[in-house]
């Protein structure tokens, strides 16, 4: 059933075998020993000790008020089932952005007994993505997962796959506000929401003059929705707010000349922000250059790049916002999964996966932790916790 919408890039090098179109097994050739205790957490006599345990929780101190008993919990465990395998289409393959994701994909594979495929185009051709959706139904895949970045190319393919009786998910990216899309759930950051909430920082940082908004490629979904909202949030605010919206390019050395060159044409504006990674990094290498918070000049933007995350810390740039690319792929796998072992009777549900505004009183772990959580590493890792908890 067709569901009505209400509503990155990176410099960073990474190891080829995490790009391009390729398949992996789940456990992603790391961490052999705790992918195999993930995976038994989740399968045959894991699941049964952890309802086990639930139910001998449950009962201390009460006699038999335990949640469930040991029988009901080995009853209940997943029985052992196909290695379903899903694949993912993507619009910027190669792009390091990506590495995130492909580790909280490998991790939920891991974990609940399944394989991947990671494909698509390295341009953000939609008409290699498409093919590509094809291939897949073709091959009889488990499931499909894909960001919808054009507003109507996918529509046709998601629904020749669910004809198939392929399970289709949208992650990253999803059709625009009031246009319908067969895919059966979203996963990913609320676009439109997110540029409204930036927005709403813009004005409360800028009460007038010239602001300019850079976009990588105006009208791709991934993005246009964070500046529609940007810009909706500041022209309601009713403040004397000038908007420049800017189109950077494709390409991390044409997003920081377009920026560069933008500032030196136009040295009065108060404030400058980005809807992209690189166009983010862009803003903040160009404010640290010309010292512009010296100067009274704003900036913000998304995604944690190393340099905008550095340049955060030395205080040339207000913010970023945190789309949390890792449970982009995790919670894919996992709707799936649950999809699939239920025989389609637990239905897939929308999850955001979340805005979290990163500041200079903020920043600190994200300069001292090395994970698979923001792909800086392959070691799979439980990271401890200290301290209070900042929203």
């Amino acid at each position: 059933m067709a569901q009505q919408r209400d509503d990155d890039k990176d410099t960073n090098q990474h190891d080829n075998s995490h790009s391009g179109n390729s398949s992996h097994s789940g456990n992603g050739g790391t961490g052999t020993g705790l992918n195999a205790a993930r995976r038994g957490l989740m399968q045959g006599a894991g699941v049964g000790a952890a309802l086990s345990l639930m139910g001998a929780l449950g009962s201390i101190g009460g006699g038999a008020g335990g949640l469930i008993s040991s029988a009901q919990a080995a009853e209940m465990a997943f029985p052992s089932h196909k290695k379903w395998k899903i694949v993912f289409v993507n619009h910027v393959t190669t792009n390091p952005f990506f590495v995130p994701t492909q580790y909280g994909i490998q991790d939920a594979c891991s974990m609940f007994g399944m394989d991947y495929q990671w494909t698509g185009s390295a341009t953000s051709d939609a008409g290699e993505m498409v093919r590509a959706v094809n291939s897949a139904i073709a091959a009889k895949a488990d499931a499909i997962a894909v960001p919808i970045v054009d507003p109507s190319a996918f529509d046709k393919p998601i629904q020749a796959a669910l004809d198939a009786g392929i399970p289709v998910f949208a992650y990253n990216a999803d059709a625009p506000r009031g246009k319908s899309n067969p895919r059966l759930a979203y996963i990913g950051q609320d676009l439109y929401l997110s540029g409204y909430q930036m927005g709403e920082r813009i004005v409360s940082l800028i009460d007038s003059g010239m602001v300019a908004l850079f976009i990588a490629t105006p009208g791709q979904l991934n993005i246009q929705p964070r500046l529609d909202g940007a810009s909706d949030a500041i022209k309601k605010s009713g403040k004397k707010i000038d908007i420049q919206t800017v189109a950077t390019g494709a390409t991390v050395n044409e997003e920081l000349s377009k920026i560069k060159s933008f500032y030196l044409g136009h040295q009065d504006l108060k404030g400058m922000f980005a809807v992209d990674a690189g166009s983010t990094q862009g803003v903040a290498q160009v404010m640290k250059e010309s010292n512009l918070p010296a100067k009274g000049v704003h900036g913000g933007g998304f995604d944690l790049l190393p340099t905008t995350i550095q340049l955060i810390h030395e205080g040339f740039l207000d913010f970023t916002i945190d789309q949390q690319p890792y449970v982009q792929g995790f919670y894919t796998v996992m709707e799936a999964f649950v999809f699939l072992a239920s025989g389609g009777l637990v239905g897939p549900a929308n999850i955001n996966t979340g805005l979290k505004f990163v500041t200079k009183s903020t920043v600190e772990p994200y300069l001292n932790t090395s994970t698979r959580y923001e792909g800086k590493t392959t070691k799979p890792q439980i990271v401890p916790m200290s301290g209070a908890i900042k929203s």
